[in-house]
């Protein structure tokens, strides 16, 4: 999430494009990520110079030929306009080539260089070369913030999921290297880029066999998005993660899918965009089998089982009103989650998560394609806070490292290569600003220790035929139980006596300030 002073210099870059007029907010979005992906490749070859220097084989990032058009060389050209001409003529050109890889090249093949104004070029560019931009989704953050600029992001549907909220969903799904990870929604990539830092992290040994780790790079993660320019963006992402070749396509969802993606996925993590409802005519007619509806959030629900394999797993993010609508096709998918499928957890989240682009209310669904049912208890958990202020600020409430839901001790040293700072739990007060580190420490006991849970605590289990009791209804508060605390309540007539003997009191007093103002003792 990008705040602070941070906050301050991309507001600084966004000015500059407007300045140099470029007004048209994607543009801004667009030309911006292809110049921090410029100077992220010097970077990442960098690293690689640093390797060699110490003896360490490394392949090259930016091929020998093409060294002159690292970020620190164009930054070295003074002149704004020969510094656009390189960019233009030689820089874009070797980009849509795809560093050397053909499935890059796709997604670029489109990439044009939008900065007409040379000094604008120079400024943006002495702006981005000072940006320092830690999070490990490069774009994601970006877009996050200038999405909230953009006047139709509160009416498309379309916003970035958070990254602490990311981090979350794929700790909960726990994704192996030899398992594959769909997005079907992928926006910038940021929940394939989660599961790949997670899965390299947490199986490390596993990645050294060769076989595992070409099939977990060339078809582990895989993305699709119905935005070119996001498509584009995720791409780049993709890449400074690993992934030479991403897994990125330009498709829509709910339209007729290869066949080859139906049940080809042990994973789905996604926060599908919410538009309301789509053409019946450009739907794929498979999603009508479960029930008929134009209503996106009930499709894409649908959509996630059919990608999934039998027993794959997903996490997804939902408007709240499929917990609890009353239309025939609401009804029919939880029952169909919950007697045919295995409705692991209701996570609800709070109502500002997705502030300043939208304040409806979501909750995580966790669920497990069984295709024969196997729910006996859902788990239910309130958010009440997710680390930051739930207002359109967004403001952190704890210091950095205690974010998210995996807390450590101290920020890693970015000067020490696999630095890895110890974990370490939250007090009660922290508890009360960051609720994740609970959610995923409680949902490994959701089986066990949860089901004792009381109903009036911040998660509890509650039985299958109870929901069906329920007539499938979902939403945490239909069984929450409140507790009403006892007071002792004064008699009316007590009241009453104690107001006349004040009335009482305040005349004698205005008597007597009375005769004091008249002179009279």
């Amino acid at each position: 999430m990008i705040t602070g002073s941070l906050r301050s210099q991309v507001d600084r870059i966004w000015d500059a494009f407007w300045s140099g007029g470029i007004s048209n907010s994607m543009t801004v979005i667009e030309q911006f990520t292809y110049l921090l992906f410029l100077k992220q490749l010097d970077d990442r070859q960098a690293a690689v110079d640093f390797q060699r220097s110490l003896g360490v084989e490394a392949e090259d990032v930016i091929p020998v030929e093409n060294q002159d058009l690292r970020w620190r060389n164009l930054m070295q050209i003074a002149d704004g306009a020969e510094r656009r001409e390189i960019i233009t003529t030689q820089v874009f050109p070797f980009l849509r080539e795809g560093l050397g890889s053909d499935g890059f090249a796709r997604h670029m093949r489109n990439a044009t260089f939008g900065i007409d104004n040379a000094a604008t070029l120079l400024t943006v560019m002495d702006l981005i070369d000072a940006l320092k931009f830690p999070n490990k989704d490069m774009g994601g953050d970006l877009y996050e913030y200038m999405l909230s600029k953009l006047a139709a992001s509160g009416t498309n549907g379309q916003f970035r999921t958070v990254s602490h909220i990311i981090d979350l969903m794929v700790n909960l799904m726990r994704p192996k290297p030899t398992e594959k990870v769909i997005d079907p929604a992928s926006g910038t990539a940021g929940f394939l880029v989660g599961a790949a830092e997670w899965t390299k992290e947490n199986h490390e040994k596993d990645l050294l066999d060769p076989r595992v780790r070409e099939a977990f790079y060339n078809d582990g993660l895989t993305g699709f998005d119905f935005d070119s320019v996001m498509v584009r963006i995720a791409a780049m992402n993709m890449f400074m993660h690993g992934f030479t070749d991403p897994n990125i396509s330009y498709q829509d969802s709910l339209q007729q899918l290869d066949p080859k993606h139906i049940e080809a996925y042990d994973v789905v993590l996604a926060n599908p965009p919410f538009a309301g409802s789509i053409d019946a005519t450009s739907m794929d007619p498979a999603l009508s089998e479960l029930f008929s509806s134009k209503k996106t959030e009930l499709l894409f629900v649908a959509r996630f089982l059919q990608l999934l394999k039998p027993g794959g797993r997903a996490a997804v993010i939902v408007p709240e009103g499929v917990l609890f609508g009353s239309s025939r096709a609401h009804k029919a998918l939880r029952k169909h989650l919950i007697d045919d499928q295995r409705l692991d957890a209701v996570i609800k989240l709070p109502s500002g998560t997705f502030k300043p682009y939208s304040g409806v209310s979501t909750a995580i669904l966790c669920f497990t394609r069984t295709d024969h049912g196997e729910t006996d208890n859902v788990w239910f958990y309130e958010v009440k806070a997710d680390g930051f202020s739930l207002d359109d600020k967004r403001t952190p409430l704890l210091n950095a490292h205690l974010l998210g839901p995996r807390p450590t001790d101290r920020e890693p040293d970015p000067e020490v290569i696999g630095d890895k700072p110890a974990t370490v739990q939250l007090t009660p007060e922290q508890h009360e600003r960051n609720n994740l580190p609970d959610v995923l420490a409680r949902w490994s006991d959701r089986n066990t220790t949860e089901l004792d849970r009381a109903r009036i605590e911040q998660s509890f289990a509650v039985p299958v035929d109870e929901i069906r009791e329920a007539e499938y209804d979902l939403s945490m508060n239909r069984f929450k139980e409140i507790v009403f605390e006892s007071e002792d309540i004064r008699a009316p007539l007590d009241i009453l006596e104690e107001i006349q003997t004040l009335d009482i009191q305040i005349k004698s007093s205005i008597d007597n300030l009375e005769r004091l103002l008249r002179g009279e003792k």
